[in-house]
């Protein structure tokens, strides 16, 4: 059995052809995705600024095997993103991802003196 690691994967994008449609839902919906929607799920949230109607941001929680590395984590993240972009009628591009494995990372601690 491989072993599996943790990955916390932000997919980042261009909203691109919005419909007028997509465009009013997404300005309705605003405030349900802004600074406080920003968590890591393995759905994925979905956080972006009204104005201008821009850039998004998708965050994810990817399990995989470590083996496969973050690479296909962030591939995993970016695929779930075209998924529930496509289903929600979004148009997008430049999709691009930051991977952070959370099984390597190293966690500074401050000594017991300093606290």
């Amino acid at each position: 059995m491989s072993e599996q690691h943790t990955y916390r994967v932000i997919v980042r994008g261009t909203w691109d052809g919005l419909t007028d449609e997509a465009r009013v839902r997404l300005l309705a919906e605003a405030a349900d995705h802004g600074m406080a929607s920003m968590r890591f799920t393995e759905e994925g949230s979905l956080s972006y600024e009204p104005a201008p109607l821009k850039h998004f941001s998708m965050r994810y929680v990817v399990v995989s095997d470590a083996a496969d590395g973050e690479e296909m984590a962030g591939a995993i993240a970016e695929d779930r993103a075209e998924g529930t972009l496509r289903d929600l009628g979004y148009g997008f591009r430049d999709l691009k991802s930051t991977v952070t494995d959370l099984d390597t990372m190293k966690i500074n601690r401050k000594p017991a003196s300093r606290r």
